[in-house]
């Protein structure tokens, strides 16, 4: 099937998008962190993502942000299944293979857009589980195309991923763990950044 080249600059824009409608949602959280309820506004270094898409905020007050953040999200998960999508195509790989790497990146961008609605922690796991198996088969195609430093750097945005998994369920270093998501976010978003572009350049 053709690609049309314009719809491979979508997931840049999405990203971009994503960023801008978070950062004025950032900007108009009420306020509260878990460490500091009563803290104004939203505090980078305590405040999950998470909390933005909330009814209220953590200081009791109606959260004028969740517009901005469900918007954001809504961008993100998008444009990053389109780009799950086309993914494949960037890989000489067997159809099959093709197949399942966009359906399980695309079921996970599909269960976090659910977030939205709330349960949290059941939409983490679902779409953690479905997008660890889109990841592990990218990881594979990359590493026999011989992308080994995207290889590595997926690996490392997966590791990162599996930190913020494993502090949330246990409890250890809690209070990194809001720092941890943002930096965790940075390099999962600059990984498919730098995927979107080769995909573009091979099909312009």
């Amino acid at each position: 099937m053709k690609i049309h080249h314009k719809i491979l600059f979508v997931p840049l824009l999405g990203m971009l998008l994503f960023v801008f409608f978070y950062l004025i949602a950032a900007f108009s959280y009420p306020g509260g962190s878990y460490v500091d309820p009563t803290h104004s506004g939203f505090s980078f270094r305590y405040n999950y993502l998470c909390d933005l898409l909330d009814n209220y905020a953590i200081n009791g007050k109606q959260n004028t942000a969740r517009i901005y953040a469900r918007i954001s999200l809504g961008i993100l998960c998008s444009s990053i299944l389109i780009l799950w999508l086309y993914l494949p195509r960037l890989f000489d790989i067997k159809r099959s293979v093709a197949v399942l790497t966009s359906a399980f990146g695309v079921l996970s961008m599909i269960t976090t857009g659910f977030m939205v609605f709330g349960g949290h922690d059941v939409v983490v796991r679902v779409a953690g589980a479905f997008g660890a198996i889109a990841l592990l088969l990218t990881f594979k195609q990359l590493y026999d195309a011989h992308y080994r430093k995207l290889f590595f750097l997926g690996i490392f945005s997966l590791i990162l991923f599996l930190a913020n998994y494993f502090i949330y369920e246990t409890g250890l270093m809690i209070e990194n763990l809001p720092l941890l998501q943002k930096f965790t976010f940075i390099s999962c978003m600059a990984w498919f950044a730098i995927l979107n572009v080769m995909l573009i350049r091979r099909y312009s």
